[in-house]
């Protein structure tokens, strides 16, 4: 009677399985592409659609100003929500050391009137020369921002 010895023990698998790796990669980047687009605009509004629209690369710099009227009548300038009596200050303070003194609009199109034109008046009392109101496109080339 022989004793077998196996000498698998012995063998170091040098081969390294990165489909772990390649599965986690794909996940992460489907959540990042998901993510993003809502990063930028910060808050949920639904664009009115205009067929004019003309394209404003400006409004989607970092820097660039934008208030934001909701469909309940909240104003955010950038991200934060503001009242009406401070609007015109703070778009003052943020565009103080810039040349160009634009704002981007983004109003949801079932606010009230009222107070997208309070807003208005609001950006207007910070001494902007430039107001950009931001749509949606309705032809087939995809949503983009107008100016009026």
């Amino acid at each position: 009677m022989g004793i077998n010895k196996r000498d698998e023990g012995k063998k170091v698998n040098s081969n390294i399985n990165v489909t772990p790796m390649v599965d986690v990669m794909l996940v992460l980047l489907i959540i990042f592409m998901v993510i993003t687009p809502m990063l930028n605009n910060k808050v949920n509004v639904d664009l009115p659609k205009a067929d004019a629209a003309v394209v404003m690369e400006d409004a989607n710099k970092e820097d660039a100003v934008v208030v934001a009227v909701t469909r309940d009548g909240r104003t955010f300038l950038g991200g934060d929500q503001v009242t009406l009596d401070d609007l015109g200050p703070k778009i003052s303070a943020k565009l103080e050391n810039k040349t160009s003194k634009e704002v981007f609009m983004r109003a949801d199109i079932r606010a009230n009137y009222g107070k997208v034109m309070d807003a208005v008046d609001g950006i207007r009392s910070a001494g902007v020369s430039q107001l950009g109101l931001l749509t949606e496109r309705t032809d087939d080339t995809g949503a983009t921002t107008t100016k009026k």
